[in-house]
């Protein structure tokens, strides 16, 4: 018998952050209480800087000068959060550390800077943070209020760092915006997409997780941030509405028995989504597609088996691998690994042509749809590489495995 949602979100190990304190700086030790919203002045805008040098695993894209107004506007609401890619509303722990920076920069008097991959803050008020941060931290009394904590930073951060710079709908500077290049397409209702992502590919240039929702709407193609409490009850109330038989995870060579995406099951009401023009629609298939660098992937991977296993008391959790997997054309910017690796929305793209060739699904068009992610990864990579020319910086990427999958 399933477990109801709530009893799942009563377990030890997905206990939530306290909800935030009516004094701002609850989470803050030590720190001095802020003035009251009316009497604070609007600081003033924020100036993002990036280094030139990038480096490690999650250097792969381009970040160059730009102004961003993290101050500006005070707090993220929740029309600006949804302007992200999401539906969700605004989870209360990244709103009370974005709370947590704007009192921090009220108090210090000093602007925040934010620079490089992933918006991190710079100068001396990082240091100032990064004190604090690290206090907060140490007074978390388990591992997942830790992870909560350290994902909502990360996230806070971001969202702070890329005001006034990125466009909310691509994440590209606004300056190499490609929305307008974009053709929506409608994805067959039978199956659903979950973008599983790590907050460190949260507002990245080259994450390719965010053009599923770009084509397909977010609610066919859903982001659910990796140790957002809210956001991940949202997701595995879905797949308890629909049966721990209409959910799978693509990732490789993790199921006792391997899957492949044949060894798929439909049944006649998910045969025939989309054919009802009233009526309740049945619910669909839940593909989950983890969207992070291949190292941190391995702790998206935990996370959901623990659930699984909690709700369902299974330890193996039905993953699938594609049979036919060929290279992306992000690969020329962003090389994998492996040869036998791709990006997220080339390991989409993958997932609907196999389905296309299954002939119960020929009626679908689901070649067409995986078509439409492609011609979307094209126009990222045309963007991406458009703005490294402007910019004088190299458009390849030194390669990391020994096979060409180029």
């Amino acid at each position: 018998m399933q477990a109801p949602p709530a009893s799942i979100r009563a377990l030890a190990f997905h206990r939530r952050l306290p909800l935030p304190s009516p004094r701002p700086l609850a989470l803050l030790p030590h720190s001095p209480v802020p003035l009251p919203p009316r009497s604070r002045p609007t600081p003033a805008r924020s100036l993002m800087v990036f280094p030139a040098e990038t480096a490690g695993e999650e250097a792969d894209e381009e970040a160059l000068p730009g102004l961003a107004g993290a101050g500006d506007g005070g707090g993220v609401s929740t029309e600006e959060w949804q302007r992200w890619g999401t539906s969700a509303p605004l989870p209360a722990v990244v709103a009370d550390v974005v709370r947590q920076l704007l009192d921090m920069e009220f108090v210090a008097g000093e602007k925040m800077r934010f620079g490089g991959v992933g918006s991190k803050l710079k100068g001396d008020f990082k240091d100032v943070e990064d004190m604090k941060h690290r206090a907060v931290y140490e007074t978390l009394p388990d591992s997942d209020q830790k992870l909560q904590y350290y994902s909502a930073r990360q996230i806070g951060c971001r969202l702070l760092g890329s005001r006034g710079y990125l466009c909310q709908k691509c994440w590209l500077p606004m300056e190499d915006c490609m929305c307008s290049k974009l053709a929506p397409c409608s994805l067959w209702r039978g199956i659903r997409f979950w973008l599983y992502m790590h907050p460190k590919d949260f507002l990245r240039q080259n994450n390719t997780g965010k053009l599923l929702w770009q084509v397909f709407g977010i609610q066919a193609a859903s982001l659910c941030l990796f140790g957002i409490q809210e956001h991940e009850d949202i997701m595995w109330d879905a797949f308890q509405r629909s049966g721990k038989e209409k959910v799978s995870f693509l990732y490789p060579n993790k199921s006792a028995t391997p899957k492949s995406v044949k060894d798929l099951k439909f049944d006649d009401l998910t045969l025939n989504a989309g054919l009802q023009e009233v009526g309740v629609q049945p619910e669909p298939l839940n593909l989950v597609l983890l969207d992070g660098t291949w190292s941190n992937s391995a702790a998206l991977y935990r996370r959901l088996k623990e659930r699984w296993t909690a709700i369902w008391g299974e330890e193996d959790i039905p993953c699938i691998s594609l049979s036919m997997l060929s290279a992306s054309v992000m690969h020329k910017l962003r090389p994998q690994p492996a040869w036998d690796r791709t990006c997220t929305a080339a390991a989409a793209a993958g997932l609907l042509s196999e389905l296309h060739m299954r002939p119960e699904l020929s009626e679908f068009d689901l070649e067409g749809q995986a078509e439409a992610v492609e011609c979307s990864l094209d126009i990222l990579l045309d963007a991406l590489t458009a703005r490294r020319i402007r910019l004088g910086r190299s458009i390849t990427r030194k390669q990391r495995h020994r096979r060409d999958c180029i």
